[in-house]
């Protein structure tokens, strides 16, 4: 029975999960948007945490993802996040739903909050989100993003295709550590535009009119990568 019982811990948490996706509130998934707008603008009025203009002005697409992790013998890493592509006439398209979450076996303890920015520089990235799950540092080689100070120092570098900006709080210990996973949440983005089209009309198409909850967010991307 006692063999029994961490299966039964991981069924448990896999249901909680399934759950937790299946037919989102449409007002829950226009709260993510905005928090993912409210990650960016945090960023950009920290200075030891801003993003330099030159790396944003190189930005073929933005993926902002807000995660927290909890767990006690088994950890849950609950999360979403949106991606935005520059497209070829220069503006944004609109911010595309993605789902965060992820289950790990292993000794964990602790909770802990994680803001990442991902700023993606090439055209061809952007669409390996277009598959149902990418692992970052698996899928696509990842760095850390430049400071400004270090922006100042090479004003001619080249940057890599994908950087990475995050900040954490509080503590977490885990046995296993793995590369943080990502994948596209279709139904997310029903519930919000109210369309069947998905990850690569939304981003590389003009058939959905942004509704006036992801104007500012698209505006403001706008502002900041000119």
């Amino acid at each position: 029975m006692k063999k029994l019982f961490p299966f039964c811990l991981v069924l448990v948490f896999c249901a909680a999960a399934a759950s937790a996706r299946a037919l989102p509130n449409r007002a829950d998934v226009v709260s993510h948007v905005e928090s993912c707008e409210a990650i960016l603008q945090e960023f950009e009025s920290d200075p030891a945490l801003a993003i330099p203009r030159p790396v944003l002005q190189s930005a073929r697409a933005l993926v902002i993802v807000n995660q927290f992790k909890a767990g006690f013998l088994f950890g849950i890493k609950g999360g979403y996040g949106i991606v935005m592509v520059k497209r070829a006439n220069g503006s944004w398209s609109v911010p595309t739903l993605l789902d965060a979450s992820e289950l790990s076996a292993g000794l964990q303890l602790g909770a802990k909050s994680v803001e990442t920015i991902y700023v993606i520089t090439d055209d061809s990235t952007p669409r390996l989100l277009f598959k149902q799950r990418f692992t970052v540092g698996v899928d696509a080689k990842a760095v850390a993003g430049p400071s400004s100070a270090e922006v100042e120092k090479d004003i001619h570098a080249k940057f890599a295709p994908l950087l990475v900006y995050t900040k954490s709080v509080g503590l977490f210990a885990g046995a296993t550590i793995a590369a943080s996973s990502i994948e596209r949440d279709d139904d997310a983005n029903v519930a919000l535009y109210n369309t069947t089209h998905t990850m690569p009309e939304l981003l590389y198409s003009d058939w959905v009119q942004p509704p006036v909850e992801v104007q500012p967010l698209m505006a403001y991307v706008q502002r900041i990568t000119r």
